[in-house]
């Protein structure tokens, strides 16, 4: 069973093309001795399990792509119910059992003749040259396309950096950020300190900053860390995905109530992907404002935090522009 991963890092113009065979990962437990791309879902599943690339080559700035086998037709429709799952959500941050949820939906757009995923790739790396643009292909996972501002975990040897994103709005030259905004942002920012205590030494916070995203602004704080003991990554990796700006807190409950409550599947939409220890740094991202491509058409993801005091017609709002992230990458294509 192969795969490739092809992607290029932020603010860089180089892309990498990682060819290899593919295997299933039991946990994250298991990536602190593995080398490789990793793709990971929201939730581990048999039907999506944490997969891994191992390199056969890496290619800098490829001048031919791999043949994509025939990919699935796109599912039946998933109906819209994000008003039924608002209501579920909001009910349990009204009663305090929460302090925050993510709330996410999807979004169907079927073609006969689908674009060359390719050349959608380069689009995205035109269209955002700010985030981490990948397109992934597995036999277990099919055909993904991201762009996503978000790292999880980057570094090599002692040096480590993460980040609390969280917050969104239209980019404009002056952001004002609503208290529900900056408070959403400080809870993830709160919840990575505690983990990464756990597991680093030195820990430094920087901001939180504006910073854009395509169309859009989000509000973060970078940490700088040093590793306790490099054999524990994969621990530290576990400790921190899902992190609260897709999952929710307190985090194991709102795991499992997302699970419970909303009527789709994630797949792998706020999992996370990234090379492992190649040349030798790790670079993993949460696999934010993506896509699943099928012969026929699309399936986009988008997502949203709620807090007590959010409103429904806001928060539909904030995924709808989320959602273009990837409608203007397949506009016309």
């Amino acid at each position: 069973m192969t795969g490739f991963a092809l992607y290029r890092f932020p603010y860089e113009q180089q892309c990498t093309l990682v060819t290899g065979d593919v295997s299933e990962i039991p946990s994250s437990d298991g990536l602190s001795a593995s080398s490789g791309f990793v793709v990971a879902p929201f939730a581990q599943s048999p039907q999506c399990p944490i997969l891994l690339i191992t390199p056969d080559r890496v290619d800098c700035n490829p001048t031919s792509y791999p043949e994509l086998p025939t990919l699935s037709q796109l599912p039946l429709a998933i109906p819209d119910t994000y008003h039924a799952d608002f209501s579920a959500f909001h009910d349990r941050l009204i009663s305090g059992d929460f302090q925050k949820l993510v709330l996410s939906r999807c979004l169907d757009i079927r073609r006969e003749n689908g674009g060359d995923p390719f050349v959608l790739f380069r689009k995205a790396c035109e269209n955002y040259p700010r985030m981490f643009i990948s397109l992934v292909f597995t036999p277990l996972s099919g055909l993904w396309l991201t762009a996503t501002p978000e790292v999880l975990l980057a570094g090599n040897d002692s040096a480590w950096q993460t980040m609390a994103l969280a917050g969104t709005m239209p980019f404009a030259d002056e952001v004002g950020w609503s208290d529900k905004n900056i408070q959403e942002q400080r809870y993830v920012a709160t919840y990575v300190t505690e983990q990464l205590e756990h597991f680093a030494n030195d820990i430094s916070e920087q901001g939180p900053r504006t910073v854009r995203a395509g169309h859009l602004a989000h509000l973060r704080s970078d940490f700088l860390f040093t590793l306790k003991d490099d054999n524990h990554l994969g621990e530290l990796i576990e400790a921190l995905h899902p992190t609260p700006a897709v999952c929710g807190l307190p985090k194991e409950e709102a795991f499992r109530f997302i699970l419970d409550t909303e009527h789709h599947d994630r797949r792998y939409y706020s999992g996370f992907m990234g090379p492992l220890h190649i040349s030798p740094s790790t670079r993993l991202f949460v696999t934010l404002r993506c896509m699943q491509i099928f012969r026929d058409g699309y399936r986009l993801y988008a997502g949203g935090g709620l807090l007590k005091d959010s409103v429904e017609e806001q928060e539909w709002q904030e995924t709808e522009t989320k959602l273009d992230t990837m409608r203007n990458v397949i506009r016309n294509v």
